[in-house]
């Protein structure tokens, strides 16, 4: 006899049995597809290495994909996404009718050379034969070479005509002019065009003396690292001053970058690290290490919010709440880039979700603090709430050490400081500026490839902090230096932010200090005449 119950329990564990199969059946299709994809995503590398092409680096989805950050904002915002989007539209137009179109007009304070072109006719038949009835005038831009300037500082003696005879003779002479640099051959004008040329247009010493030789000048490499380490000297403290008020700043940017130092048997790696408070400084420093000691060396003091990326050298800042993590959705939104190749469906939904934040971030961007936190709170908070639950529910399926893994679990972990934006309207979406400040010291590297020591190092930090917060506040650095190198050595000590680039403008107009620069014998011989 049958016993039914038996074989309905044996067919019901053979189709528990079938399902787990089915299911472990497609976990492996999944790990197979995830690996297949992996494999493909190395051949075309190694194809594009052997061609040498690598791609680009901008991280922009194709132009057909343009719209999908839209959408993605569209399904989760339904109607009121289209006033983020109508936002962002207008605010693309609006920057594009800002751009110039056309020849532009020459600056009117260029030097002008007047030069007269007569009709062959009135030339043969003389002035006298013709009546003058206007003129057509033709500007066309010409350079004529850079040349260095000699300042003969002549000091007339004088003694009195009405004086006794016999008596002692008292001699009257003027004092010699205050330099940057005490007795040296280098005046303001000359020290700040080292450096521009230097940190600014990233030029190395042995270029700089082939091109002031083209002027006629030998000037030695040795002798203009001699005025750099002192003329930092001089600097150092107004740079200290601009970065004790950086940070007294709400929040503050960092990242850093390694540099190669010069040492006796082989260079060593050192590094660089940018601190921005916006808006009003870009500060760097140099240290020998990238390590926790390094970070409370830079910023040390300093209670706030600091957006950076989720490096373990800052960690131990975050402990006791003084100090307040903000995560960077740019680095969130590299890792989605870097899966878009293993796993396109998955890696084009995320970009989505995070190329809307930052279309709302683009309708904001010069919006006051309360507007960004009711816009924020009403377009994006829903963004991320979509987002992070879009992670939660993909991360169980993904193929661990993928990159699209790499991707959500560096957002999953992060939530946290990803999400900090949303309770102030001052912070940041992301960590741009620190990156793009830290360009201009990878950019240098490429041409000195190395610093000569830790003392140069720091004298590299003190002036690009100079020459990079000019470049925020537009303010052209070599009048800029050479007004604070004739301005600092008598400069109150109490009031040395007041030389900053970030009250330049304000600081520049006032009478005292223009009497003292137009006071200045050197300076005056380097203004432009017409």
């Amino acid at each position: 006899m049958v016993d039914i119950d038996a074989l309905v329990q044996r067919l019901d564990l053979l189709e528990q049995e079938q399902r787990r199969l089915h299911d472990s059946l497609e976990t492996v299709a999944r790990a197979r597809d995830d690996y297949r994809a992996l494999y493909e995503q190395t051949l075309e590398r190694c194809r594009k290495l052997e061609r040498g092409i690598l791609g680009q680096k901008a991280e922009r989805l194709p132009a057909n994909e343009s719209q999908l950050s839209l959408d993605v904002l569209a399904s989760i915002l339904s109607a009121s996404a289209s006033e983020v989007a109508t936002e962002s539209k207008e605010d693309v137009r609006a920057h594009q009718r800002a751009k110039p179109t056309g020849r532009k007009p020459l600056p009117d304070e260029l030097a002008r050379v007047d030069i007269e072109i007569l009709p062959e006719e009135v030339q043969r038949l003389g002035l006298d034969a013709f009546e003058r009835i206007g003129q057509d005038i033709t500007e066309v831009l010409e350079r004529r070479p850079a040349s260095m300037v000699v300042v003969r500082v002549i000091k007339p003696k004088f003694v009195r005509k009405d004086r006794e005879r016999g008596a002692a003779t008292e001699v009257f002479v003027s004092a010699t002019p205050e330099l940057p640099i005490p007795r040296s051959v280098a005046g303001p004008g000359m020290l700040a065009d080292t450096v521009v040329k230097r940190w600014q247009d990233h030029l190395p010493l042995h270029r700089l003396e082939g091109i002031y030789a083209r002027d006629g000048v030998e000037l030695a490499r040795s002798t203009m690292c001699g005025w750099h380490e002192q003329a930092s000297e001089l600097c150092s403290p107004l740079v200290a001053a601009m970065r004790a008020d950086a940070l007294e700043q709400p929040y503050l940017c960092t990242d850093a970058t390694g540099v190669l130092v010069q040492a006796k048997d082989k260079c060593r790696t050192g590094h660089f690290w940018v601190l921005i408070a916006p808006k009003r400084h870009v500060l760097f420093e140099f240290t020998r290490s990238h390590d926790s000691d390094a970070v409370d060396t830079v910023l040390a003091g300093y209670e706030g919010y600091l957006v950076a990326d989720a490096h373990v050298v800052y960690d131990h800042l975050y402990t006791d709440g003084s100090v307040v993590e903000v995560n960077c959705w740019a680095h969130c939104r590299r890792y989605f880039f870097k899966a878009l190749e293993s796993d396109p469906e998955r890696a084009k939904r995320a970009l989505g979700y995070i190329g809307a934040l930052f279309r709302v971030e683009r309708s904001i961007k010069t919006a006051p603090r309360k507007k960004r936190e009711r816009i924020r709170d009403k377009h994006s908070k829903p963004l991320v709430e979509a987002f992070f639950s879009w992670c939660d529910e993909q991360w169980p399926a993904l193929l661990e050490a993928s990159p699209i893994y790499d991707g959500v679990r560096y957002a999953r972990n992060q939530r946290t400081g990803l999400q900090r934006f949303l309770a102030d309207g001052r912070l940041p979406l992301h960590n741009n500026e620190s990156e793009l400040n830290l360009r201009r010291q990878a950019v240098g590297r490429k041409n000195w490839l190395f610093v000569g020591s830790d003392d140069g190092a720091r004298a590299n930090a003190i002036f690009t902090s100079l020459l990079a917060s000019c470049r925020m506040h537009n303010i052209e650095p070599w009048s800029y230096l050479r007004d604070v190198l004739c301005l600092i050595p008598t400069w109150p000590a109490d009031r040395l932010l007041e030389l900053a680039p970030v009250c330049w403008a304000a600081s520049q107009v006032r009478p005292d200090v223009r009497a003292v620069l137009a006071a200045n014998p050197f300076r005056s011989a380097t203004l432009v005449r017409a």
